[in-house]
């Protein structure tokens, strides 16, 4: 696998240049926020992409959406397709609207399980000079009615799953074409959507209004993320929250606030966990300067899964499905465990980079093993594998497919769905077209396991 031929990040083309071009790159990331700036002369449309539904839940939904000058958004919601009964939901929280020239991010909350949804992005163009000289220069909304249904026990138990797109246009565009004609509940983006972002514009531009035809990807099929190694790499990634917003506060306690990428949703029979494994070299390794904290993130990720796979609604599920970027599993006895201290060089291994993440399975896996977990969707590794579950492991792991257009390190998408009762995953492969396996899986046993 040349797992890292093919990208090419805005971090080499920083490095190249020398220090005084970085210093140039990190003063533009600083210019971008949009404050103290008079929006008098923007022309245009002021809400430039279509909305992009995020955090898929039971009871709330994360909408964003990009905007060419410093806009108050909003959405209309509801359940009528007239939006005639629509509540107006303004972004930001309590006490104050969030104001931005880039991307609108909105919360609905208080909504109701497995119930359709209808609505309208829209969104006020600010004029603002100071805190007490703004002013409203017009407003703006989408003609555009979209609508979204939310998680549930009483949802429609099918979801798909990819991985490793690295902006490769043309694999997202196969993939994204193939989600939309198999039209699931929701989609898992299981990490490495980046390569090296550096600036809030090339975020937007993977997740927001991305470069192909359909712009509307994520506009009535909902998105859960599962962050990659390359999702933390770059200034902007390190504040990826600005475009892909947290989870809802209401859904961590105040000892997991940051834990802000863990989700667990039920969606028909399905229980769905997502897990964050952060980045792939060690927090002793030198090459990042020490900036990552990845093994304190890990470890707080325990309690937060112990609790999540004890709540009613998880607990109860038929089947419990689990979501990781960085696999659990290996048994090629040269592929790097991520472990190897203090800066994951070791001759017997071949790679500098962990391939698996052992440290992972031994903090969570015990949890996942008492909970039944039947299978666990991982990535990273850019090349599509099954590994059958064993005598000391309940799940099966399937590793998802890289994003070249060649034979063995093809793209795929996972797709997951209870048809009469058993949980049928069909792998599609995005290179002939075909299918490529098919499993079967029962519903998980009741009790604890060993």
């Amino acid at each position: 696998m040349k797992r890292r031929t093919f990208i090419k990040g805005t971090a080499l083309m920083v490095a190249a240049a020398g220090a005084s071009n970085a210093l140039k790159a990190a003063e533009t990331i600083g210019n971008q926020t949009g404050s103290g700036s008079s929006n008098e002369e923007s022309d245009g449309k002021l809400i430039i992409s279509d909305p992009m539904l995020q955090n898929y839940a039971e009871t709330s939904m994360g909408i964003s959406f990009g905007v060419s000058a410093l806009t108050n958004g909003y959405v209309l919601v509801g359940e009528q397709p007239d939006l005639s009964d629509a509540v107006k939901v303004k972004s930001g929280g309590f006490k104050m609207t969030e104001i931005s020239d880039k991307v609108v991010q909105v919360r609905l909350t208080g909504l109701k399980p497995a119930t359709k949804y209808y609505y309208r992005t829209g969104g006020d163009r600010i004029n603002y000079i100071a805190g007490n000289k703004i002013k409203i220069l017009g407003n703006e909304e989408d003609p555009k009615i979209h609508s979204f249904t939310t998680a549930g026990k009483a949802a429609k138990a099918h979801f798909c799953v990819i991985n490793d797109t690295h902006v490769h246009w043309d694999a997202i565009g196969r993939a994204w074409d193939k989600i939309a004609a198999i039209s699931p509940s929701c989609v898992v983006w299981n990490g490495d959507a980046s390569n090296v972002e550096e600036t809030i514009e090339k975020q937007i531009r993977i997740f927001i209004k991305p470069d192909i035809d359909r712009k509307d990807y994520a506009s009535e099929i909902p998105y859960l993320f599962c962050p990659g190694n390359h999702d933390d790499r770059g200034m902007a990634n390190r504040h990826l929250e600005k475009v892909w917003m947290f989870r809802q506060p209401e859904e961590r306690s105040s000892r997991d606030w940051d834990l802000g990428r863990n989700f667990a949703v039920r969606m028909g029979d399905i229980a769905m966990i997502g897990l964050d494994t952060a980045e792939d070299k060690l927090d002793t390794n030198p090459r990042y300067a020490f900036l990552f904290k990845s093994e304190p993130y890990r470890e707080a990720q325990v309690a937060w899964l112990e609790d999540a796979l004890k709540q009613k609604e998880i607990a109860s599920a038929p089947y419990l499905v689990a979501f990781c970027h960085i696999p659990l599993f290996d048994d090629d006895p040269t592929h790097n465990p991520g472990d190897i201290a203090p800066a994951d060089t070791d001759p017997r291994y071949k790679h500098t980079f962990a391939l698996w993440q052992r440290t992972c399975a031994k903090l969570w896996g015990p949890a996942l093993q008492k909970a039944g977990c039947q299978l666990l969707i991982t990535a990273h590794q850019h090349k599509y594998r099954y590994d059958a579950p064993t005598a000391d492991r309940c799940w099966a792991q399937i590793v998802g497919g890289g994003p070249e257009l060649k034979e063995e390190v093809y793209p795929t998408v996972i797709e997951g769905e209870v048809v009469d009762g058993a949980l049928k995953v069909t792998v599609h492969n995005l290179l002939n077209g075909e299918v490529q396996d098919t499993f079967t899986f029962k519903p998980r046993k009741k009790g604890k396991r060993k």
